[in-house]
């Protein structure tokens, strides 16, 4: 790779893209972003990475990190200013069951025609159990694992926030107060606004 800066591939309305752009800002790295289509992935990023989901890292001398959690961690540990990482295996189940279950049921619910035999409101109900227990979360402390937001909040809301927008006008008259406060308060934050600006589509310099 040419040049001293990270290269970051990402598609802006991906949900594991949005929080390792959440931790490269808090964290703030200085990277080259690039834009893409995941219908029309350019030739570098699929190099780096063939798997050919984002996001992706590829740093100075061409070392690749290539899931969501990995890019936040290596980012927290260069520097975590707002200490995301402390009491990071409280929060480490919850990621757990975000990325598993809960992204099972939020696929199929969001995009049951793609998947043969599922029924959206089926997985809208199994998915809505996930939600149920952060609301219990929440009614104890502001945030999933306290007072302060860590590292599983920034994890896991981007994913509530796609599940909310399936259909907003059923989410907002489920029972979930806590939850639609914590939620409304992530995206209006300076920094959801600023990783979620526009960038101009990455075009591709492969021959």
């Amino acid at each position: 790779m040419s040049g001293a800066l990270p290269v970051l591939y990402s598609f802006r309305r991906c949900p594991y893209a949005m929080r390792a752009r959440m931790a490269l800002d808090v964290a703030e790295i200085e990277l080259e972003h690039r834009e893409i289509l995941l219908k029309d992935k350019p030739a570098e990023m699929l190099a780096a990475s063939p798997k050919g989901t984002v996001p992706v890292v590829v740093l100075p001398g061409d070392q690749i990190i290539d899931e969501s959690l990995d890019v936040m961690r290596w980012a927290l540990g260069r520097n975590d200013p707002e200490e995301w990482l402390d009491d990071v295996a409280e929060g480490e189940g919850l990621i757990a069951e975000n990325d598993g279950p809960f992204k099972h049921h939020l696929d199929r619910y969001k995009y049951a025609t793609r998947y043969e035999g599922a029924v959206a409101e089926e997985h809208r109900r199994e998915a809505s159990r996930f939600i149920e227990k952060l609301e219990i979360r929440l009614q104890a402390s502001a945030q999933l694992t306290g007072e302060k937001v860590r590292l599983a909040d920034i994890a896991v809301f981007p994913f509530v926030r796609q599940f909310a927008n399936t259909d907003r006008d059923w989410f907002e008259t489920q029972s979930w107060p806590k939850v639609h406060a914590w939620l409304g308060a992530h995206l209006a934050s300076d920094r959801f606004q600023r990783i979620m600006a526009k960038h101009a589509l990455f075009v591709s310099r492969a021959a």
